[in-house]
């Protein structure tokens, strides 16, 4: 096997030039939120005194992106993409400005990085999935999976160098400069993201009733064909099997004091460990893009996530550890790509942008939920047994999973348009969909 056979495919960024825009905006935006989260974080202990204040902010975030992704999947697949991605990082780049203006005034305000947190939450939710929607039209649908992994690198590169960047320069000229190379990659990236062309949702009959229906009744068509389509409810339920029963990052600390004996360095690799393994993971995610059975590939892979964080619950060895969730997480950037890639590939553009919201909906909130019953089931059976227990758990939800949705299985690469795609093409198929064919869509996701 040639080491292109297994490097990350670059096709994309070889072949379009917007999408090499967007890769570039994305890298930069990437590593500027991991910046400004973990200065936010420092400054926040360092004001309130209080780890409470550092998970309210993080609530207070968490819930206004929710609240903005689900606003901002409506408004993606009903006006110009690219200004509402344009508005949006401009809203973000003032936000982290009055941060660093906070930072530096000579009594820095708790309540004033609150309101912020409300503000950041909701311009990035309102912007991300427009971002989302747009990759098909950028990088071809024949290259999603290929699209997937790059853009997953821009992710997994700020998560393991943006938290010690921060650190060191939260020690040394202060959290407010974190603040500020935020909003310069903020400003960069718009104006990169200005290059693009206009980018519409594709004109139809069922778009333009789309426009003039009620947000609410928008969102519940985007329910609808994650409802209808199996394939899409498959993975959603997969996804949501892994980051609710098998969540560890909430027992990180535990398990670095009190299994490994390590202290706060040890702590600090237990966190680095699956975000390594998940940046290696998309490094060599070449392979990827010429799977022909991606949702038993995606089955696998989610299963191992929880193997493997069952077999972290039962080590005693520190570097094993870090081995075993380096896998964890490469195992978990493999599935996030064949997920997504999935996803775009049985959605139509003129749901694109709310679909896309609901799956990032269910990323914020689920890993939150994750965590923190994983934090209450550990005070009753220990941090180990929680992590053994969560671990199985998650293993026999997805093969539950696989085994009622016999569509997740069956579903193949296709680069055909979503609605030819997820249509059966003969009669007897739409009275009794085979498992490799998905519902019509159209009664079920642009009728109130």
């Amino acid at each position: 096997m040639r080491l292109g056979d297994i490097a990350v495919d670059i096709t994309p960024l070889r072949a379009n030039r917007e999408f090499r825009l967007l890769f570039t905006a994305t890298a930069l935006s990437m590593l500027g939120t991991a910046l400004t989260s973990v200065a936010a974080s420092i400054q926040v202990y360092d004001l309130g005194e209080s780890s409470l204040h550092v998970g309210l902010v993080n609530l207070v975030i968490g819930v206004s992106l929710c609240v903005g992704l689900l606003a901002g999947g409506v408004l993606a697949d009903r006006t110009d993409r690219r200004r509402l991605i344009l508005s949006t990082r401009a809203g973000s780049a003032v936000v982290v400005l009055a941060l660093a203006g906070n930072a530096l005034a000579p009594e820095p305000q708790l309540w004033f990085v609150y309101l912020a947190a409300i503000a950041a939450g909701i311009a990035g939710g309102l912007g991300a999935p427009a971002l989302m929607a747009v990759t098909p039209a950028l990088a071809g649908r024949e290259h999603l999976a290929a699209a997937g992994a790059l853009l997953t690198l821009t992710t997994q590169f700020g998560a393991m160098v943006g938290p010690s960047l921060a650190g060191l320069i939260a020690a040394g000229p202060g959290v407010a400069v974190c603040y500020l190379i935020d909003a310069a990659g903020f400003v960069a990236g718009a104006a990169l993201l200005w290059r693009l062309p206009q980018l519409h949702p594709e004109p139809d009959e069922d778009a333009d009733i789309a426009a003039t229906q009620h947000p609410v009744q928008a969102i519940l068509d985007g329910l609808r064909h994650v409802r209808a389509n199996r394939i899409i409810r498959g993975l959603m339920l997969v996804d949501l099997a892994a980051v609710v029963l098998a969540m560890p990052y909430a027992l990180f600390p535990e398990m670095g004091h009190e299994v490994f004996d390590g202290g706060p360095t040890a702590v600090g690799l237990l966190y680095t460990a699956p975000a390594v393994g998940a940046f290696l993971g998309a490094l060599a995610g070449g392979w990827i893009s010429r799977v022909q059975r991606p949702g038993v590939t995606l089955i696998a892979v989610a299963a191992l996530w929880g193997a493997a964080i069952a077999a972290f619950g039962l080590t005693r060895h520190l570097w094993l550890g870090l081995l075993v969730l380096a896998v964890a997480g490469g195992a978990d950037t493999i599935s996030e790509i064949l997920r997504r890639t999935l996803l775009q590939q049985y959605t139509p553009d003129r749901l694109q942008g709310r679909v896309g919201s609901l799956w990032l909906a269910q990323a914020t909130a689920g890993p939150a939920t994750g965590n923190a019953l994983s934090g209450g089931v550990a005070r009753l059976i220990g941090p180990g047994a929680t992590l053994v227990a969560g671990g199985l758990a998650c293993v026999a939800a997805v093969l539950a999973v696989a085994t009622a949705l016999p569509a997740l299985r069956a579903a193949e690469p296709t680069s055909a348009p979503a609605e030819e795609a997820a249509t059966p093409t003969d009669p007897a198929a739409a009275e009794d969909p085979t498992p490799g064919a998905t519902p019509p869509t159209t009664s079920t996701t642009t009728k109130g």
